[in-house]
């Protein structure tokens, strides 16, 4: 990739480094490699990320990120304007001496100019090139690579150091600590094995197996495995997960919406092993090197896989896969062709091939 600008960055005048960060879950996690690649390549700047509230807990314990500032617009005309003035105001207030911007949008590249950041690189989508002093020319193939790499190649353009391709998570004490609570509480036991259950997918149903599927695998993990079951998500998705409970003969934890990020991180962390749709929540127990298996649909594997070498993806070619719909306008066939004896399959021969 090719980086066009009339300016040259000296290492040594970098003191205070802003990075706009990805907007989801999932996306935030395939980002941090990028982010410890710039703390490596300025070990003395200040970082700031500028970030979404709910992906915040997945930045505030990183030890590539000092500090974290929440951009928070909402749907309202009049509070989004207000909170755009408030970063604008406060971006010129730090004098950042760079911006780095993983979020594609013209808003992202806006804010830094306006924000009086000297420094300002990002791919030059979204019509904003001109409001970059260092556009990095995206390459055609460059959207069909996993999204790590996608990241990583605003750091390779720049010709910065780049070590780790795989993301790493950090979890505070307090949320360590509230996560072991919450499962004491409800009879799991230090020594108990879970298996960690994922069954939403906040970008829409096609992502989603079918709940009488996820429940039973977690039937046969707890009959064959004597494993304690732990369903995770959202509070949009607590439907979901009490629909799989009711299915169930085994009773289950059900963690739907009765967390936050932090403590849901702390609780994956603690699992044996992950069952999950392709979803946020996947890359974060693959940061954590919990063993999974992934299922895959409408999504493309290629580009969003879990970036683990104890993950595992099932899969079945389709000819309208991957689609990227929200909502299967068909019959559903990538999903519903995967049958809960494959997923098993792959289950035990990684629990076999890890000796857990």
């Amino acid at each position: 990739m090719r980086v066009r600008s009339r300016h040259k960055i000296s290492k040594k005048e970098v003191r205070k480094i802003l990075v706009r960060s990805a907007n989801w879950i999932g996306d935030t996690v395939m980002m941090i490699p990028s982010l410890m690649a710039i703390k490596k390549t300025f070990p003395h700047a200040q970082i700031t990320v500028l970030a979404k509230p709910w992906v915040i807990p997945l930045l505030d314990n990183h030890p590539s990120v000092d500090k974290t500032m929440i951009f928070n617009k909402c749907d309202s005309v009049f509070t989004s304007l207000k909170e755009l003035v408030r970063i604008i105001s406060w971006a010129r207030s730090e004098r950042f001496d760079l911006a780095v911007l993983f979020q594609n949008a013209f808003e992202a590249a806006f804010l830094a100019y306006i924000g009086k950041v000297r420094y300002r690189i990002g791919y030059n989508t979204d019509g904003r090139g001109f409001l970059l002093t260092h556009k990095v020319v995206r390459d055609p193939e460059m959207p069909l690579v996993h999204q790590v790499e996608y990241f990583l190649g605003l750091i390779k353009a720049m010709d910065w150091h780049v070590e780790e391709r795989e993301p790493i998570l950090y979890v505070n004490d307090a949320d360590r600590r509230s996560g072991s609570l919450m499962l004491s509480s409800m009879g799991i036991e230090d020594t108990s094995f879970i298996l960690g259950i994922n069954p939403g997918a906040e970008y829409g149903s096609a992502k989603r197996w079918p709940k009488e599927r996820f429940a039973v695998i977690g039937d046969w993990a707890a009959k064959r495995w004597n494993a304690k079951l732990v369903i995770f998500g959202s509070f949009s998705e607590s439907e979901i997960a009490a629909k799989i409970s009711h299915l169930m003969y085994t009773n289950p934890v059900n963690l739907c919406g009765k967390t936050t990020l932090g403590q849901a991180m702390a609780l994956i962390k603690r699992c044996n092993f992950f069952l999950t749709n392709d979803s946020g929540l996947m890359h974060v127990a693959a940061a954590f090197n919990i063993p999974m298996v992934a299922i895959f649909g409408p999504t493309d594997h290629v580009v969003t896989s879990p970036v683990d070498r104890n993950a595992r993806i099932v899969r079945n070619s389709v000819d309208c896969s991957p689609c990227l719909k929200e909502v299967c306008p068909l019959d559903h066939r990538c999903m519903l062709s995967i049958e809960p004896e494959e997923v098993w399959e792959q289950m035990e021969n990684l629990k076999k091939e890890l000796n857990i």
